[in-house]
C-alpha cells in the first residue's frame, strides 16, 4: 500500500508541472514500471516476516538510498511513512493487501481526466487462511534443525534460499534486553526465527496454564446448572379426543358397592384399616457408617468369620466308585468296631456301588447332619478377636543411655579417714570448699574437699546424730544435733571477716523485753550461752531439749532452723529463729513418729516426714496443704528438688519413691534397686542428679530431669551403682551428699570413712 501511494504521489507531482503530451506518455511508461516494481515488492514482502530488527533497519537504509537517486527530499518523507506503515502491518502482511485503484490523470490541453488502467482485483475468498497456524512462517511446518548448519532457513516460492536473521552475540542481546522494556514478555520463535512480543492475553493464558487453571480466564466453571429437560412426569392423554360424559357421572354399580361397605362397617362386619400413627417418627435415614454419638443396632456377633466350606466329594462318594474304594469284609468289620469312636474311621460311610444314579436311595442321616451343622454354626460361631501379643521387651521403657547423660560421678577419687566410729552425717559449706562430718566417736571434723586434710576437730560429749551447715554464706555457722542438745558452732574456716561478723552477732543475746516465752516452749527448750572454754572451742549457742534430737534442718535464708525429737509426741517438732533467739511449737497434736523435717526451697512450706506419710504444711496459713501417701512401713529420709515440685522419699523397706506434687499424692515412680534399707537420699542443686545410700554398702546415682512443661513427666534413669564402703554391724552407707557446684558425691559409711566420687 505504501508503494502504491508513493507512485500515485509521483504521478500527481508530474501532472502538476503541466508538461506536454509527450510528458504524459512518459508518465504512462513510468506508471507501468512502477506497477512492475510494486509486484516485486509484494513478492518480497511475503518473506519480510523472517527478518530481524537489524535487517529491517538495513533494508530501510537501502530503500532510502535508492529513492534518493530517483526522487527529492519529499520522497524521503514518504519512505518514513512507508516504514511506519510497514511496522504497523507486519503481523498481517499477507492478508492486508490492498489492490491499487485507478488514478485520474489530467491531460494537457484537455479538461477531461484520463483514467489509468487498474490492476485486476484479487478475490479475497479464493482461499481461506484462517486455519493457518502462523502466517509469518512461509517455510512450512518442518523441523528447523535441518538448517542448523546452513546460513538459510528454507526456500521461497521461487526456490531462492531465505537467509536466517542475524541474532547477534550475547552482549548485544543483553544490551537489547536492558533497553527494551518489553524484554520480559519477548520470546524467541524457533519456527520463524523471530522475537515475538506476547500480548496481555497471552501472558494471562500462560499464567493460567502454569497455575493448573482453565486457560480461558473469562470461562466460569461454576455456572448455575440449567435443566434443559424437566424431571417431572407429565400426564398426557393417549388420544386427543375429549373424555366421555360418563367419566364425570358416578357409576351406579360403584355406588351400590360403597353403600354395602358402609352398611357392613356400621354393623361391625367390616373393620376399616387403622389410621397410621404419625406421631411416631420412623427411620427416614439409615447409617451407612458407625456414628460416634450412638451405636446402631448391630448383629449378635461382630466381625464374624465365615464358616468353612465342607470338603468336596471324592471318588468314595460316587454312586459307582472304583473297585479299590470298595470295602472288604475286614474293612467292614473294622468300620463297625469303631462305632463308639466314629472320628477314627477312614470314611463316615461305607462306599456302595449302584447300577445308575436313579437307583441311589436317599441319605438316611441327611436331616440329622444338617441339623447338627446348623446348631454348631448358631451356638458356636467363630468371631475375630483382637489378641494382644506383648513381648517382654515392649514393657521396658525406652530410656536414654547413661553415656548420653553425663556428667555424673563414677570413680572414687578421695577417701577421708580420721573417725574411729560410725560416720552418721555430713554437710558442706555453701561454697563447697569445706566439709563437716559427725561420728559416734563424739567428734565433729572439718575437712578441706580439695586436699582431704582435716582442719579442725570439735569434741562433743555424745553421739552426733545430725549436722547441717548454714546455707547463708554471710554467716559461718554449723548446727549439730548431739543427744539432747543442738550446738551452733563457728567452724573457724573460710573468710575471717565472715567469722568475725558471726561472732559479733552471736556474742550478745537480744533483749527479750516485750516477749514472754510460752509455757509449752519453756518446758521443752532452753537457749543457753556457752562458757568461756566452749566459746574458745567454737561453740556459740546451745539449745537444750527435753528429748534426744535426731534431725536438724536450715531454712534457705539461714535465719530459721528446725529440730526434730521423735519421742516428743506433740512437741516433737520445733522451729527456731536465730536472730531473735525464739522458738515455737507449730503442732499441738501428735501426727505420729516424726523422722525428719525440711523447708521448701522457694515457698513458705514445711515438709514433715512421719513413719508412713509425708505432710506438707503452709506456714503462712498454718494449715495442711498435702499428704503424700508413700505406702511404706518406715520412712528414713526425704529430699526436696531445688525447683520445689518434686520430693524424694527413702524408706527402710528398700523403696525409693519419687513424688510429683503437681501430679498426685501417690508416688510417680517407685525404684527398688537396693538390696537393703535406704538410709539417705539427696538431690543435686544444679545438675539433674539424685542419689540414695543403703545398708548394702552401695550408693546409686540416677538421672532425674524435671521439665518446665507441665505436660511432660520427669525422666528417671538409673546411672551408676557406687561401691566402696565396708559393712559394720549390718550398717553400710549412712549419708549421701552432692557437691553444690560440681557433679561430685560424698558418702559416709559405717566403716568410719568418707568417700568422694567424681
Amino acid at each position: 500500500m505504501a508503494t502504491a501511494s508513493k507512485s500515485a504521489k509521483r504521478r500527481y507531482e508530474i501532472v502538476e508541472n503541466k508538461g506536454n503530451s509527450e510528458d504524459v506518455d512518459d508518465i504512462i511508461e513510468a506508471q507501468v514500471s512502477d506497477n512492475a516494481d510494486d509486484s516485486t515488492d509484494e513478492e518480497s514482502s511475503e518473506y519480510s516476516g523472517l527478518e530481524d530488527d537489524e535487517e529491517d533497519d538495513s533494508g530501510d537504509e537501502e530503500d532510502e538510498s535508492a529513492w534518493e537517486e530517483e526522487s527529492d527530499e519529499d520522497e524521503e518523507d514518504d519512505d518514513q511513512e512507508q516504514d511506519m506503515s510497514t511496522n504497523e502491518d507486519s503481523e498481517d502482511d499477507s492478508e492486508d493487501k490492498v489492490a491499487p485503484t485507478a488514478i485520474p490523470i489530467e491531460q494537457v490541453g484537455s479538461s477531461a481526466p484520463v483514467e489509468e488502467p487498474a490492476r485486476p482485483v484479487e478475490d479475497e475468498y479464493a482461499y481461506d487462511s484462517s486455519d493457518e497456524e502462523d502466517l509469518r512462517n512461509t517455510v512450512g511446518n518442518i523441523p528447523m534443525n535441518w538448517y542448523n548448519e546452513y546460513p538459510h532457513i528454507g526456500y521461497d516460492l521461487e526456490g531462492k534460499p531465505i537467509l536466517k536473521p542475524k541474532r547477534g552475540d550475547e552482549i548485544d542481546n543483553f544490551l537489547r534486553k536492558m533497553e527494551n522494556p518489553e524484554s520480559w514478555r519477548t520470546v524467541y520463535d524457533p519456527q520463524t526465527g523471530q522475537d515475538v512480543i506476547l500480548s496481555n492475553e497471552d501472558v494471562e493464558l500462560i499464567k493460567n496454564v502454569m497455575g493448573s487453571r482453565i486457560p480461558d480466564g473469562s470461562y466460569n466453571p461454576y455456572e448455575p446448572w440449567v435443566d434443559w429437560f424437566t424431571n417431572e412426569v407429565m400426564e398426557t392423554p393417549v388420544t386427543g379426543r375429549p373424555e366421555h360424559k360418563r367419566s364425570f357421572i358416578p357409576s351406579r354399580v360403584e355406588a351400590i358397592k360403597v353403600g354395602r361397605m358402609v352398611h357392613a362397617i356400621k354393623m361391625g362386619w367390616m373393620k376399616p384399616r387403622e389410621a397410621k400413627d404419625t406421631s411416631v417418627e420412623r427411620h427416614k435415614y439409615y447409617l451407612m457408617w458407625n456414628a460416634d454419638d450412638k451405636s446402631e443396632d448391630v448383629r449378635r456377633i461382630e466381625n464374624p468369620i465365615p464358616a468353612p466350606k465342607p470338603r468336596l466329594p471324592g471318588h468314595a462318594e460316587s454312586y459307582n466308585p472304583p473297585p479299590e474304594y470298595a470295602f472288604s469284609e475286614r474293612e467292614i468289620t473294622q468300620w463297625n468296631r469303631l462305632s463308639e469312636t466314629p472320628y477314627q474311621r477312614k470314611f463316615p460311610f461305607v462306599p456302595k456301588r449302584f447300577s445308575s444314579l436313579r437307583a441311589v436311595p436317599a441319605y438316611d442321616r441327611f436331616a440329622r447332619e444338617r441339623f447338627v451343622r446348623c446348631l454348631d454354626l448358631y451356638l458356636c460361631p467363630r468371631a475375630k478377636k483382637m489378641r494382644l501379643t506383648i513381648q517382654p521387651e515392649d514393657l521396658v521403657p525406652q530410656l536414654p543411655k547413661p553415656r548420653d547423660l553425663q556428667p555424673f560421678p563414677t570413680v572414687c577419687s578421695m577417701i577421708f579417714k580420721g573417725h574411729k566410729g560410725l560416720v552418721r552425717t555430713i554437710s558442706h559449706d555453701p561454697s563447697g570448699q569445706f566439709l563437716i562430718s559427725g561420728s559416734d566417736d563424739q567428734t565433729l571434723k572439718v575437712w578441706e574437699v580439695a586436699t582431704g586434710r582435716c582442719f579442725k576437730t570439735f569434741e562433743v560429749k555424745g553421739t552426733v546424730r545430725c549436722v547441717s551447715w548454714c546455707p547463708n554464706s554471710a554467716i559461718a555457722l554449723v548446727a549439730a544435733a548431739v543427744d539432747n542438745n543442738v550446738y551452733l558452732i563457728n567452724p573457724g574456716v573460710g573468710d575471717r571477716l565472715v567469722q568475725a561478723k558471726t561472732d559479733e552477732i552471736l556474742k550478745e543475746m537480744p533483749a527479750q523485753t516485750d516477749y514472754l516465752i510460752p509455757q509449752r516452749v519453756r518446758a521443752v527448750l532452753t537457749w543457753n550461752e556457752p562458757d568461756k572454754e566452749q566459746w574458745a572451742s567454737g561453740f556459740r549457742v546451745i539449745l537444750t531439749h527435753f528429748k534426744a534430737v535426731k534431725h536438724v534442718a536450715w531454712h534457705s535464708k539461714g535465719d530459721y532452723f528446725s529440730s526434730v525429737m521423735p519421742e516428743g509426741d506433740n512437741r516433737s517438732v520445733l522451729i527456731h529463729q536465730l536472730s531473735r533467739r525464739r522458738s515455737q511449737l507449730p503442732f499441738s497434736k501428735s501426727k505420729g513418729l516424726v523422722q525428719c523435717t525440711l523447708f521448701h526451697p522457694l515457698r513458705p512450706y514445711l515438709f514433715v516426714a512421719t513413719q508412713r506419710h509425708v505432710r506438707v504444711y503452709n506456714l503462712l496459713k498454718q494449715e495442711l496443704t498435702k499428704k503424700l501417701i508413700t505406702g511404706a512401713k518406715w520412712i528414713s529420709s526425704i529430699a526436696v528438688h531445688p525447683g520445689g515440685d518434686n520430693v524424694l522419699v527413702g524408706t527402710h523397706d528398700r523403696r525409693l519413691c519419687w513424688f510429683d506434687l503437681d501430679l498426685s499424692t501417690k508416688p510417680y515412680q517407685a525404684l527398688r534397686h537396693h538390696g537393703q534399707g535406704i538410709r539417705a537420699v539427696a538431690f543435686h542443686k544444679r545438675y539433674p542428679l539424685f542419689a540414695s545410700g543403703s545398708d548394702d554398702c552401695s550408693a546409686i546415682v540416677s538421672h532425674g530431669m524435671v521439665y518446665n512443661d507441665l505436660l511432660k513427666n520427669p525422666t528417671i534413669v538409673p546411672l551408676k551403682k557406687l561401691r566402696g564402703h565396708d559393712k559394720f554391724d549390718d550398717f553400710g552407707v549412712f549419708d549421701v551428699l552432692f557437691h553444690p557446684t560440681q557433679p561430685w558425691l560424698f558418702t559416709s559409711g559405717a566403716d568410719g570413712t568418707i568417700r568422694l566420687y567424681t
